[in-house]
């Protein structure tokens, strides 16, 4: 049971009740959701991982998350908030693959389980009390694409016991099959490292462009002061042209773009909430004021894999090869072992995977990271024993929903 909604923009919706009436000894709460989604308890976002609750078959497994919650409640009113994405499961696929996929609908699906001091315990799930609203400042999100975010439209507390959500419309509720939930099995998606840009120029177009040194995945921090209504965007490329313009015609039909406009009036500091592009060069269109290397920040984001094995030798050359795999096996392993992570594919290829597997061990500890994926390969293979070209099977319209069972969830958009 959950709930659901149905417009193209990312919906915040809440639900706001005295769930923490006496002492509480521990709270965990367990969320997933058709598509990618953040959740907040008053006002805070809970944990750091990315893009959850990740990309499966979702109609055969989807994968559920568990948070402590214990010291995010409060005595007397709690809230509790999410916001969500079409991510992987509404979003574009590849190429001339029909868009959505799996479903026209978002979802959420949780419940806070709290145990009290005194031994009595209660359950807060996603119903139809909760309420939501598509008037967010994020306007679109796609893992292709980018996002678009509208700072003037951000919607202050909206997460706190104390709003006012009287405006907001009741979710619809949605009753599927529980068949599919699956405990976490891989590791999340985490912000890992950090970069700043190693120079700022002009190209022979005239482009304000910042190069961060180094091809990376995940998207750029922004630190902007300036008008309100003003915009900016962000556009995202790996290498320059022969004429060292940015080149970025080998994206095919993904966008890779970010679109702020800014609230106005004190420093405002931004990050996507559900996209990444691969890039090293990143083009600044309508930055009000000098852009300085300061104003931002490459976020680095994959898979937390532990490092387990490392390698330097006396040539420079091999080295830089070794320097090269490493970010190559970063860039490419965001949740699913990909083939690239920029243009309109970014699938998991098994040829590529099987290709790249020891090295990927012997780099990082992948072992919880391939068997999540080969679950999904198990999943999704063919009656006749055969595996699919890509884990999930998107190029196949039969694929990665033929068979399945009705998927958990509660929609809303």
């Amino acid at each position: 049971m959950g709930c659901r909604t149905e417009k193209r923009l990312c919906s915040p919706l809440c639900c706001a009740k005295r769930f923490a009436e006496k002492k509480v000894a521990s709270a965990r709460l367990y969320v997933t959701a058709h598509g990618v989604y953040q959740i907040w308890i008053n006002g805070q976002r809970v944990g750091e991982d990315c893009l959850t609750p990740g990309w499966t078959v979702y109609p055969k497994r989807l994968q559920y998350q568990t948070y402590d919650v214990t010291g995010r409640l409060q005595p007397g009113a709690n809230a509790m908030g999410a916001i969500l994405g079409d991510g992987w499961y509404r979003g574009q696929f590849g190429w001339g693959v029909e868009k959505p996929f799996y479903g026209k609908k978002l979802a959420l699906l949780c419940q806070l389980h709290i145990r009290y001091a005194d031994g009595s315990e209660t359950w807060t799930l996603s119903d139809g009390s909760w309420k939501a609203t598509a008037a967010g400042p994020i306007r679109m999100s796609d893992i292709y694409h980018g996002e678009t975010y509208d700072a003037r439209m951000e919607i202050p507390a909206w997460a706190s016991p104390a709003f006012d959500d009287v405006p907001w419309k009741h979710v619809a509720v949605a009753n599927y099959g529980y068949q599919n939930l699956v405990g976490l099995e891989s590791v999340p998606v985490r912000r890992i490292q950090e970069l700043q840009p190693v120079r700022i120029f002009r190209t022979p177009d005239h482009t304000l462009v910042a190069d961060m040194g180094q091809n990376m995945v995940g998207w750029v921090r922004l630190r902007v002061q300036g008008p309100a209504g003003a915009h900016i965007r962000l556009r995202h490329a790996e290498v320059l042209d022969k004429s060292g313009n940015l080149y970025t015609d080998n994206l095919r039909g993904a966008k890779q773009e970010i679109n702020y406009t800014l609230r106005g009036g004190a420093e405002e500091v931004y990050e996507p909430h559900f996209a990444f592009m691969g890039f090293r060069y990143v083009a600044v269109d309508g930055y009000p004021g000098e852009l300085k290397p300061e104003h931002l920040t490459g976020v680095v984001v994959h898979s937390a894999m532990t490092p387990t094995g490392a390698f330097e030798c006396s040539h420079p050359l091999i080295n830089q090869l070794q320097h090269n795999i490493q970010w190559g096996q970063k860039g490419n392993f965001v949740d699913v072992p990909t083939d690239c992570p920029q243009r309109d594919e970014r699938l998991g290829w098994t040829g590529d995977a099987q290709v790249f597997s020891r090295t990927a061990a012997f780099n990082m500890d992948v072992a919880a990271f391939f068997t999540k994926w080969l679950k999904d390969v198990a999943a999704d293979q063919k009656p006749d024993g055969s595996i699919p070209f890509v884990i999930p099977d998107v190029l196949n319209p039969l694929g990665s929903t033929a068979g399945a069972s009705p998927q958990a969830g509660a929609t809303l958009a």
